[in-house]
């Protein structure tokens, strides 16, 4: 599932959050963040009332990891657990064709056998920081152009004071109430993780695609890594959480800390026309033609097939989100109720006169803003997006062309990934020597370049300026062969060397990225320009008359930042009145193998049957409130012990990018007894279940 001012201000912050009594929506609704939390809502949906040192040890047990997903320290060695989803790219890393761990799992049985993950980093946070005032003093009485830039100035500088140069640090100012707050996160950075153990592809994604977000379910969808420090040696992680000796049962409260990525909950019906009409079908066309092209690939032989492996896991997943998606906000009902909520609020607007003023002519700004998104999309989506250059040498060269371009302005005039405080992560991912396999990239980026030409149509001067008088497939040969960037030492070389060294260089992919960046930067100016500046000052008046209204009794849209979700373990009622339990066992593992993937189950978990306790909790649904970035979340108790691992939601889930549908939206985790079954009975992890408290 398949989201920083000033030093002394930032660790006074972290010594105490405060926990507002604010009440969410419906009962489980919500994904909150940790100095904000609804306490009485909690208290009179679990019966738990959360204090000060319980938020403090869930923000400091719960981790980030910086590519996408969730997960927590689980011992205080340094064990973090997250998905096996989320540990993919680095499993495909490690694999050998004489060691595929990828195809038959990985456990080291002591520390010095662990395996680094290169391109893996994970954040941990310290402190949240309302830096809110130096950001609307920045950009006061600005509008377009002039926002844009002095709220990225602002942003800037803020991440850049709380780093203060320091690589070990990572600051990220994150936008809540589309503009109308913004928190400063500090974390601390760990860019030297390493693999503990991994069960097997087959178990890690058991029932591949038919099964994703649904239920019952039999995955399990775990991965142990290890924190290290500067030292080379594993970090003391003081706040951690235990694994549950007892789990749970049907009605037990979950608490469920995480990252999720982001959701349009807020977002203004003007908006969300713009993403069902819009963005939803074009993504869900492309995606369709790019999983058959993966397809078509893994079919030419094995080792073609594990290529392409995890690619076309991810585009089978986000095609499976965005469907559910536009389902949803083409469904008269649901949609219904997104109006509803609107008009509720305009009208309690339009009745405080304030508030009027306030407000003024917000709403018909987005509206028109989303006209100009509309005629920009194509361009900015294929450019500046590149899904018209979809290749990982392509995504290396794009970096090293801004790179060193940006690193010769001020830090407050860079575009924003490429500040200060972002460079330590991106070197990182320069470096990480994984290898690019070259017949995939000429794939997928001659099916991109397709796509390009498809769009503009071959007369158009930037599709002639790309690719001149060859073909799509001939171009993308060209490229991917001709290119050096798949050598890590190549691309830490031109960034060191500065924007000197990449103008000069010959490399086919440098030259592409630099030729289509001047277009690219403009589609990218204008967005921000005529589009997102003019979107988020208007937000910013909505969400204030919003707080007058509400006050903090809503929660702001996700922004793969720390929230927390509570609920309880629960199964739910189809419309035809069929009951889902919430529970799954082993014994529903065993009588859903067939031998064939997905659904096939390798030969150690055969000869293990005998010895593993068919009854044991495997997979569990709750009604917890997560989406996508929730991956790798601890699903924990009151006490803070992980009582499972979220890795999915069920198909009702998908809708929860625009809103939470109580009665039959679920959350899905491994049972943490189904985890300590399975490294017991099927892997022999002592090691590992000793370090866990067993």
């Amino acid at each position: 599932m398949s989201v920083q001012r000033f030093k002394t201000a930032i660790l006074a912050a972290s010594a105490g959050l405060a926990l507002m009594a604010a009440s969410a929506a419906h009962a489980d609704e919500g994904m909150w963040t940790l100095d904000n939390l609804p306490v009485d809502a909690i208290q009179k949906t679990t019966g738990f009332r959360p204090d000060s040192d319980w938020v403090k040890k869930v923000q400091l047990s719960s981790v980030r990891l910086a590519g996408g997903c969730s997960g927590s320290f689980v011992s205080p060695n340094g064990l973090v657990m997250t998905n096996h989803h989320c540990a993919a790219t680095c499993i495909a890393e490690l694999s050998t064709p004489e060691n595929d761990i990828q195809a038959n799992g990985f456990l080291a049985k002591t520390t010095g056998e662990e395996k680094r993950c290169a391109g893996v980093e994970i954040n941990q946070l310290v402190s949240i920081t309302d830096v809110t005032d130096a950001v609307r003093k920045a950009t006061e009485g600005k509008t377009g152009q002039a926002f844009a830039d002095a709220r990225r100035a602002a942003l800037a500088d803020v991440e850049k004071q709380c780093s203060a140069g320091d690589t070990g640090v990572r600051c990220d100012v994150v936008t809540l109430y589309q503009g109308g707050k913004y928190h400063l996160y500090r974390y601390k950075r760990y860019q030297d993780v390493r693999l503990a153990f991994a069960p097997e592809h087959s178990l890690g994604a058991f029932g591949g695609d038919p099964d994703n977000f649904n239920f019952p379910r039999y995955s399990l969808d775990m991965s142990l890594m290890r924190v290290y420090g500067a030292d080379g040696k594993p970090i003391s992680s003081p706040d951690f959480f235990k694994w549950s000796k007892d789990g749970t049962k049907a009605g037990d409260a979950v608490f469920v800390t995480g990252h999720p990525g982001s959701t349009s909950r807020l977002a203004t019906i003007a908006q969300l026309k713009t993403v069902r009409d819009t963005a939803l079908p074009s993504t869900l066309i492309y995606l369709s033609e790019l999983r058959g092209r993966l397809i078509e690939f893994g079919r030419e032989n094995p080792e073609r097939a594990s290529m392409a492996l995890e690619s076309l896991q991810g585009v089978e997943n986000s095609f499976k989100v965005f469907k559910g998606r536009h389902q949803a906000l083409t469904d008269a009902e649901f949609f219904g109720k997104k109006q509803a909520q609107e008009d509720e609020l305009r009208q309690r607007i339009n009745q405080d006169q304030k508030l009027r003023v306030l407000v003024g002519d917000a709403y018909d700004q987005i509206e028109a803003a989303q006209k100009r998104s509309v005629q920009l999309y194509p361009r900015y989506l294929m450019l500046e997006r590149m899904r018209g250059f979809n290749s990982e040498l392509a995504s290396f060269a794009r970096q090293l062309v801004r790179a060193t371009a940006e690193q010769s302005k001020p830090n407050a005039e860079r575009l924003r990934e490429y500040g200060e405080a972002r460079l330590p992560a991106l070197k990182q991912a320069l470096a990480n020597p994984a290898p690019v396999h070259t017949e995939l990239d000429i794939a997928t980026l001659a099916f991109s370049l397709s796509k390009l030409r498809e769009q503009f149509g071959p007369d158009d001067a930037l599709v002639k300026t790309v690719l001149g008088k060859k073909s799509p497939e001939e171009l993308a040969v060209e490229l991917v062969k001709g290119s050096k960037l798949g050598d890590p030492a190549v691309r830490l070389a031109l960034f060191e060397g500065g924007a000197t060294a990449v103008q000069a260089s010959t490399d086919p992919m440098i030259k592409l990225m630099a030729a289509i960046d001047t277009e690219a930067r403009a589609t990218r100016k204008a967005m921000e320009e005529e589009v997102e500046a003019v979107v988020e000052k208007a937000q910013a008046r909505i969400a204030q008359a919003r707080f007058a209204i509400y006050g903090d009794s809503i929660y702001p849209d996700a922004t793969f930042s720390l929230r927390l979700s509570y609920g309880v373990v629960k199964g739910w009622e189809e419309i035809d009145g069929h009951q889902v339990q919430p529970f799954t066992t082993y014994a529903g593992l065993f009588e859903r193998e067939t031998g064939s993937d997905p659904f096939a189950l390798p030969k150690r978990w055969m000869d293990a049957k005998s010895k593993i306790d068919l009854k044991t909790p495997y997979n569990t649904s709750t009604t917890n409130d997560i989406i996508g970035g929730n991956s790798g979340s601890p699903g924990i108790n009151a006490k803070a012990e992980v009582v499972g691992l979220l890795f999915d939601g069920n198909i009702h889930s998908l809708s929860g990018d625009y809103g939470y549908e109580p009665k039959r939206n679920r959350a899905v985790m491994v049972d943490v007894r189904g985890m300590r079954e399975a490294l017991d009975k099927v892997y022999g992890a002592d090691n590992l279940l000793k370090e866990l408290g067993f």
